[in-house]
């Protein structure tokens, strides 16, 4: 047996139990593909990363990231927290404010700001793109749409590494008292490749967010998201794309997870080349080693 840095911790929140949690194993030497699965399967956080020297040049690390079932591509809350714990055990390092990810989906950057003693870490993530723009009526969507009140822009499915379904609330009280059909969602995702639906509203008056996000997940076991870092990217691929981003300068936060226990907030921003940053904090919760 080996023992193996682990850690576990909450991304996108400013305290313990606030966002998404996730597990990283830094020494991997020795875990082949069954192992990590079994790894990821019995931490049971949504995903589980694991840290391996990198093999290109200029990366600082490379990643690979198990759901309990699955391998996956890519996801915006494995890469920040595993930024964070990379950095935090010395492995990388930054350069210019930049530590580089190699992954699956290739080269990835992630900028690293001190804030006051509070870290935000935030990924480029792959450019989304807009796949296909519906009526709320066609017939893959009516099912799953039917308990959502409508926004003004229309769905639109986005690719950007996963694909999601992004589809505008009318207001926020509507967004956060809607019960998702979890079977229409599940037909849904199956039917059109897609993770699921990526609700999103204004947020009311007087909030410390710009957006109020739902992430109904229809793929495999359907559930809803506590905070996701992709989705939220591709949904600010959308809004970019219809001149209808909310907050400042190419800036907003993102709120996301009430529903489900959480309270995190996400900081997105759309640069001057176009491309989407989604980023946060991260709050460690546990340390220690796994005897694997």
């Amino acid at each position: 047996m080996t023992l193996r840095r682990y850690l576990q911790l909450d991304v996108f929140a400013d305290r313990p139990g606030a966002g998404n949690p996730l597990a990283v194993v830094l020494d991997t030497d020795g875990l082949d593909d069954a192992a990590m699965q079994a790894i990821a399967r019995w931490s049971k956080r949504p995903e589980t990363t694991f840290v391996f020297a990198p093999t290109v040049t200029g990366a600082g690390y490379r990643v690979r990231m198990f759901s309990p079932t699955r391998e996956v591509p890519f996801a915006g809350h494995p890469s920040i927290g595993t930024a964070f714990a990379v950095l935090e055990a010395g492995m990388a390092g930054t350069q210019d404010g930049l530590v580089v990810q190699e992954g699956m989906t290739g080269l990835l950057p992630l900028r690293v700001e001190d804030d006051g003693g509070s870290r935000t870490i935030a990924v480029r993530t792959p450019r989304a793109r807009v796949v296909d723009i519906a009526e709320r009526t066609d017939p893959r969507l009516a099912a799953a749409l039917a308990g959502l009140v409508p926004g003004a822009l229309p769905p639109a499915l986005m690719d950007g590494g996963r694909r999601w379904w992004a589809v505008q609330v009318a207001d926020e009280t509507s967004l956060r008292g809607a019960r998702p059909d979890w079977a229409a969602i599940a037909t849904l995702a199956a039917a059109t490749q897609t993770m699921g639906v990526c609700a999103f509203a204004r947020a009311d008056a007087g909030r410390d967010y710009d957006l109020a996000v739902r992430a109904f997940v229809g793929a495999d076991h359907p559930f809803e998201d506590a905070a996701s870092g992709a989705a939220n990217a591709t949904l600010a691929a959308w809004l970019k794309h219809n001149d209808a981003l909310p907050g400042h300068n190419g800036r907003y936060t993102a709120s996301q997870g009430r529903e489900v226990g959480f309270d995190a907030r996400l900081q997105l921003r759309i640069d001057e080349d176009g491309e989407v940053w989604s980023g946060g904090r991260v709050c460690p919760i546990v340390r220690g080693t796994i005897d694997w």
